[in-house]
């Protein structure tokens, strides 16, 4: 039997929801758009004694039965209390924090369970080397999706998270500023005790803490050491799991219906009437039918920004060569920095500016490669840098040839190495050419040059 049998690891994904006001009060949400500290607040959201909270926020509660209909959830209609989960921290100013019970559950997205989605207030954000608190941030909507523990593998938690985070993103009803993700994740090896690991901000902060903390509690077990039951941080800067506390239970939480709140019923009208939006799994389909590899297609959907982006693109420019250059290129680039579309500063117009210098033969593969990895960060307009450097592809025949002959000479060896079977002698060849061309050859004719030339 495979140890992946053993392990069962289940997920507590934390989402902002995009309104106007917070959960139940009237201050703005835009806690991340505001310098000063502990200006978007009032009574309600700071817990001063005597303050009551306003009905709940009907915006956020629509986003939270749309998210929940998504994952293909049944809807709780009747007596749905909001609950004081209390615990004392300084980001959290009454003492407590209010959470609803289930809106949904029983769901489904790609064949991991989903218990249920509630709703909670977000807390204030502590800092914990000066010790100052920002309650900006204090009482903004929040849904909690919690999955069932049904994957098994660091690599199945990593693409549960891109699938319901590409889902989410689609609803264009969430926070997402410098990551929309924040996640508990727990772990459990051969029916041991759970461990729950929280300050994961990322989809690679997630696997990375599984894969740490599936190895310690293997090597516990195998020292016959027992795992105990407690909540771990995750020390990103040195990829390991620190001890925390001892894990609470639901008692020590000692949740009361919040007596300022009436519970909360829903008309099947009402959710009914809420619209749901085009999903990846839709957008996929649309995208295969109109001729797009299923590859590219699966791997566009995930990000709403970049599926829109090959939309435009393909209108622009050969379909296909977007479709391409999207998946290839520009998310390698993208991947390499750790970033989304929506941070960097390319856009459709550039774009299609580079693509088009591309396919109408103005720049070589090369060059193009080059210049996108510099516009991702600088946002320059590809044909104003290609006329200002001198990009464009070289068409003289004679000065490549002129090249060509040059390095053939200066490099005799490498020349008999080819001529004695040595294909990376070849390839020295060509990239000596290119490099004296200044990127701006046609790759495959300095090949079929030098072959010519030398056979």
């Amino acid at each position: 039997m495979s140890d992946d049998l053993d392990v069962m690891i289940g997920l507590e994904i934390h989402v902002p929801l995009k309104t106007s006001q917070k959960l139940f009060c009237k201050c703005p949400t835009n806690y991340y758009e505001v310098e000063e500290p502990n200006t978007n607040t009032c009574p309600v959201c700071t817990g001063l004694p005597g303050s009551k909270p306003a009905p709940i926020n009907e915006e956020a509660v629509k986003t939270a039965l749309m998210v929940a209909r998504l994952l293909d959830c049944k809807i709780v209609y009747e007596n749905i209390f909001v609950k004081r989960k209390h615990y004392n921290y300084p980001d959290l100013p009454s003492g407590y924090q209010r959470t609803s019970e289930p809106f949904g559950v029983g769901g489904n997205l790609d064949g991991v369970g989903i218990w249920e989605i509630h709703m909670e207030e977000d807390p204030g954000r502590y800092d914990l080397k000066t010790g100052r608190v920002d309650y900006n941030r204090s009482g903004v909507p929040l849904i909690e999706i919690v999955s069932a523990p049904d994957m098994k593998t660091p690599e199945q938690a990593r693409e549960f998270l891109k699938s319901l985070l590409g889902l989410l993103g689609y609803t264009e009803r969430i926070i997402d500023v410098g990551g929309v993700l924040r996640a508990d994740v727990n772990i459990s090896i051969r029916g041991g005790a759970k461990v729950e690991i929280k300050n994961i901000n990322s989809v690679t902060g997630a696997f990375k803490a599984l894969k740490y903390e599936i190895i310690r509690q293997k090597n516990m077990m195998a020292r016959g050491a027992q795992v105990t039951q407690e909540t771990r941080m995750f020390d990103e800067a040195n990829m390991i799991t620190r001890s925390m506390r001892v894990k609470e239970t639901a008692d020590d939480y000692r949740y009361i219906p919040d007596p300022d709140i009436p519970p909360i019923t829903f008309e099947k009208n009402f959710v009914e009437s809420i619209m749901l939006p085009e999903t990846p799994q839709t957008r996929m389909k649309k995208l295969v039918e109109s001729g797009v590899r299923q590859d590219y297609a699966k791997t566009m959907v995930r990000d709403k920004s970049i599926v829109n982006m090959y939309e435009e693109a393909s209108k622009k420019t050969e379909p296909a060569l977007a479709a391409m250059w999207i998946c290839e290129e520009v998310l390698k680039q993208l991947n390499y920095r750790g970033i989304r579309l929506t941070e960097s500063k390319l856009n459709l117009e550039i774009l299609a500016d580079l693509l088009n210098l591309f396919e109408s033969g103005k720049i070589t593969d090369n060059t193009a490669k080059k210049i996108l990895e510099r516009i991702v960060d600088s946002g320059e307009k590809p044909s104003v840098i290609v006329e200002k450097e001198g990009l464009g592809k070289v068409s003289d025949e004679g000065a490549l040839e002129s090249a060509v002959d040059e390095i053939l000479s200066e490099n005799k060896k490498a020349v008999e190495d080819f001529r004695g079977g040595e294909k990376s002698a070849l390839n020295f060849l060509v990239g000596q050419v290119m490099k004296q061309m200044k990127g701006r050859a046609e790759h495959k004719s300095v090949i079929k040059l030098i072959t010519e030339k030398i056979n």
